[in-house]
């Protein structure tokens, strides 16, 4: 791969441009010479690539002398590459719609402390709307990471896949192109930026400081009406004891020069509002305040009596305040330590060149002045303490405090890309590598920022109801949940304040698209080391119709996690013993089925790793292979209590429980935690199990403790514990492992989770089990493919119900146990049949190795797409069908009767999808075959006739 030289100027950009853009030729594995860089464009593509192969590829083509363009006829984004690298356009070709209406960085990164934005430009002056002409005068935001360089490949797998099982997609990587955009920053720059995230004192003259071991004659106390109120309590300066809505606070003439002042306030035990303690300074004609709202759990900002409020406080937290002055600004910032500080936010001074006279800190009224409330409240006590008062910031003062400024420039920051052939989709990640000889910290990072078109324009507050631009984006940094909406917790359609013409009188349209994790990732990057993000995938509607929408999702899975493709049919088994597990793999085998999997409850224990229970695992893995069946366990995870030392802390109270998503769940990265992992890595290794099923899974609970082995406190921990569990699930992808995880883990290897269904529900009277099992199978299927989500079947009893819900014995509810089969095999879902057996009697046999079968014969079809026709309801047909237009068997129509009638119909099937276009050949479950005519809405009146509780399926060609 041959890497592209530094482009550190815009006049070195346009020789290189010259001398490279007309073929950027890198070797394939034949040694032949591959264009990648092409002199004209990719054709926008004519024909419905859901229903056609689509024949361009995705490429990097130059435009003109300082753009490139990512584009494979479907969409295209392209990048403006001098002064700076950005996004200028991102348009949708299927329906010749913009995507961006302005331009943004390509990233967002916090190191140690410090924002930076990485690429993106500046300048534009209506945010509604992109101009070339705009464009060309926009600038280069000189704090920014600046672009220096470009690479251009291929796609390559984000880590192995091995292919142990049938499956029906086995291509990995997705093919395509990648583009790599890297980014530097310069001594001269970070000198030139504002210090507004740096410590109080670096690059500052210390004017005047106080710890407030005694009251220093310059400071002056407005008590409130309150006689007992005081400043000094007990002998401690600085310690308010007033009642909560009063004003009592200290004032001092600022020393001249001043631009910065800080203070430690700790609410104690103050719950008011307005009236929460805080600093303000003063001027002649005015006053700003910030303070804690500790009873409203914020900050505050007022400026001549018109508040704002601001993030989030948390409760009984002790904040350093400082307010520093700049720009004719007042930037208003927290920590908790002195050391790493979070914007609140700022108000305009209105006097950019008076000096502010005084400084107050305390409590004061809405105004920063010292009138109380009509209700004065509770008795409170507080304390502040550490005032300091700095100068103007000067870079020249840096010194040596500069060395850690300066292991800055030795980061390199890359923009990755992918653009696959085929479907309008794209993904993103970035890596931050550190070249410097000392570690550098990853505060956060915002890895996709893209002020999107807003599809509607509400001049009121939708509030939850606003409709988002019609683009799929989803990041492989998921947990909790089996749909991706529930799960997908990087990705946040948010209001864009600098879209100052929007309708929206609020400016409260949701039409800025950060891709950024909720905390942290808070971690060191060791010299030498890089840090990689997740995966973020964005995929392009052409229509917001349901199906078409969910059938390009499930299209997405295919394409980037085709794990998703195995589907093997896997049984429950009650009992771990041998003979259990002996007998169980032998009647799989006898009737086709794939999979045993010692179930929950069995007495299975992964977590033994004594010598003897190891051996007796690879013993039952031996003989389960030998028999041409694959062999798996359970393992509880997420929902259960370990101990005080080993739970995820609760950051409210500084002890578990109380707030994880299941009560109480250990800590991946505890030493209990770490030694679970150690131990599943054991196990696999030395038994050779075939598959996990991983209850619980981690669902992102959050670590307040500073006591675990893996992680630093609460701001790594959800990002280390994610780390943990998804390097797991890669590993077990490498190495053919099937996983059963009841969470979305596709985008990191899982390969199955719940379809979506009530566990109770397996409780109920066993006719209707049969009806929520065909709603759950339709409602799940909207997104995922049918492998993708399991079902269940109780053959034993489960969450109770007694003889009417289980089917034990077999032979004796045959008819409720191939309705259950009948249900699934012909949608291509799979179940966990839960029981010591399969069958019992030789009918009962038969009768599963029948349904088996007749899968096995349509697989490919049944494991394709459903289309969604009629939802159960329990009183007349319902309908799904499985399609594959590139099958010469293109659909297979499931038609189930409920009622105890036969019923006899015409009903409309929708045939877009089948890829036929007049007319299709259909063959019932009974061998009648009969063509009949699509009409051109691509509607199909099939003529159908079911029996009562019966079960109907029909073969299109």
């Amino acid at each position: 791969m041959q890497l592209l030289p530094a482009l550190r100027s815009y006049a070195l950009f346009c020789l290189f441009v010259c001398s490279v853009f007309s073929g950027l030729l890198l070797g394939d594995e034949n040694g032949e010479e591959v264009s990648l860089i092409r002199r004209t464009e990719v054709a926008q593509v004519e024909t419905d690539w859901m229903i056609n192969d689509v024949p361009q590829k995705a490429s990097v083509w130059q435009d003109g002398d300082d753009e490139i363009v990512l584009g494979n006829g479907l969409i295209e984004r392209r990048f403006k590459l001098a002064p700076n690298c950005a996004t200028v356009a991102f348009d949708n070709l299927m329906t010749t719609e913009s995507i961006l209406r302005a331009v943004r960085p390509e990233a967002v990164i916090v190191l140690d402390g410090i924002e930076f934005d990485v690429g993106g430009l500046i300048g534009q002056p209506n945010h509604a709307y992109l101009t070339d002409e705009w464009i060309q005068q926009m600038q280069a935001d000189p704090k920014a990471f600046q672009f220096v360089n470009f690479e251009i490949g291929e796609t390559k797998k984000p880590f192995d896949w091995k292919v142990t099982r049938y499956c029906t997609n086995k291509q990995w990587p997705a093919p395509g192109v990648s583009l790599r955009l890297d980014f530097e920053i310069d001594k001269a720059s970070l000198m030139n930026r504002n210090s507004k995230l740096l410590g109080s004192s670096v690059g500052r003259e210390l004017l005047f400081s106080d710890e407030f071991d005694l009251l220093d004659n310059s400071w002056s106390v407005h008590a409130a009406s309150q006689e007992r109120s005081s400043f000094s309590n007990e002998g401690k300066v600085g310690e308010i004891y007033t009642p909560a809505n009063t004003a009592l606070y200290a004032e001092k003439d600022l020393p001249k020069g001043t631009r910065l002042v800080v203070c430690f306030i700790d609410p104690g035990t103050d719950d008011s509002a307005t009236w929460g303690p805080g600093m303000a300074i003063v001027w002649d004609e005015h006053i700003v305040k910030f303070n804690i709202r500790p009873g409203k759990k914020q900050f505050g900002i007022t400026h001549n009596g018109s508040e704002q409020f601001a993030g989030r406080a948390k409760p009984g937290q002790a904040y350093y305040l400082r307010m520093r002055l700049d720009g004719g600004k007042v930037h208003c910032e927290a920590s908790e330590d002195a050391d790493k500080w979070f914007s609140v936010g700022s108000v305009v001074s209105g006097s950019s060149n008076a000096e502010p006279r005084a400084v107050r800190i305390g409590k004061m009224d809405a105004r920063g002045g010292g009138n109380d409330y009509g209700q004065a409240g509770d008795w409170v006590r507080l304390h502040v303490d550490d005032f300091a008062a700095y100068g103007q910031f000067n870079a020249d003062k840096l010194g040596d405090e500069f060395e850690q400024l300066k292991t800055l420039t030795d980061v390199k920051v890359s923009v990755h890309y992918e653009l696959y052939d085929g479907l309008p989709l794209l993904s993103k990640w970035i890596t931050v590598t550190n070249g410097a000889d000392r570690y550098v910290r990853l505060n956060s990072f915002t890895s996709e920022v893209l002020a999107a078109v807003e599809p509607e324009s509400v001049v009121g507050d939708r509030g939850g109801a606003w409709m988002h631009p019609n683009i799929h984006v989803e990041s492989e940094y998921e947990f909790h949940g089996m749909d991706a909406k529930s799960a997908n917790e990087m990705v946040h359609w948010v209001e864009d304040p600098q879209y100052k013409t929007q309708v929206s009188y609020g400016l409260k349209t949701p039409c800025l698209l950060k891709v950024e994790p909720r905390i942290g990732p808070d971690v060191l990057i060791g010299a030498g080391e890089e840090f990689v993000s997740p995966r973020t995938f964005e995929l392009v509607h052409d229509s917001r119709q349901r199906e078409r929408k969910g059938l390009q999702v499930r299209r997405m899975y295919r394409t980037v996690a085709p794990w998703i493709t195995e589907n093997p049919i896997m049984m429950h088994v009650r009992f771990a013993d041998w003979d259990s597990v002996k007998r169980a793999v032998d009647q799989c085998a006898e009737v086709g089925f794939e999979m045993v999997i010692l179930t929950f409850g069995s007495g299975f224990n992964i977590e033994n790793e004594s010598e003897e229970y190891l051996a007796k695992m690879k013993k039952m893995a031996d003989y389960a292979h030998s028999k041409g069946i694959e062999l798996g366990g359970y393992s509880l995870l997420a929902s259960r209590r370990i101990s005080d030392e080993h739970d995820v802390v609760n950051p409210e109270t500084g002890k578990p429980g109380g707030f994880a998503t299941f009560g109480n769940s250990p800590c991946l990265e505890s030493e209990w935690g770490q030694d679970y992992f150690r131990k599943l890595y054991q196990f696999y290794e030395e038994t050779g199990f075939d598959l996990l099923e991983h209850d619980g899974s981690y669902p992102g609970d959050v670590c307040a403790s500073k006591d675990h082995p893996g992680h630093e406190g609460l701001g790594d921990s959800q990002w280390k514990q994610w780390k943990k569990i998804s390097d797991f699930y890669k590993w077990c992808r490498g190495r053919g492992i099937y996983l059963n995880v009841p969470d979305y883990y596709f985008l990191t290897g899982s390969n199955r989770t719940g379809m979506g269904y009530r566990e109770v529900n397996w409780s109920l009277p066993r006719e209707q089990q049969i009806i929520h099992a065909r709603q759950n199978i339709y409602d799940g299927t909207w997104t995922k493919t049918p492998s993708m989500g399991w079902m269940f079947v109780p053959l034993t009893q489960y969450h109770g119900g007694g003889a009417a819900a289980t089917i034990e014995p077999l032979s004796e509810h045959l008819d409720a146990y191939e309705a259950h089969m009948a249900n699934l095999f012909t949608t291509g879902v799979q179940a966990c049949y839960r029981g010591p057996r399969l069958y019992d009697t030789d009918e009962t046999k038969d009768a599963v190795k029948r349904w088996v079968s007749f899968y096995k014969q349509y697989r490919e079809l049944l494991d394709s797409d459903i289309i969604h026709v009629r939802r159960a309801d329990g009183r007349d047909l319902d309908c799904m069908m499985s399609v594959n237009h590139r099958l010469d068997k293109k659909a297979m129509i499931a038609v189930f009767n409920p009622t105890d009638d036969m019923i006899e119909k015409t009903i409309t099937i929708p045939m877009y999808y089948t890829g036929l276009d007049r007319s299709a050949e259909v063959t019932s479950r009974f061998g009648k075959t009969k063509r009949y005519r699509i009409d051109r809405q691509y509607d199909m009146e099939l003529p159908v006739s079911v029996g009562a509780g019966q079960m109907m399926w029909y073969l299109v060609e």
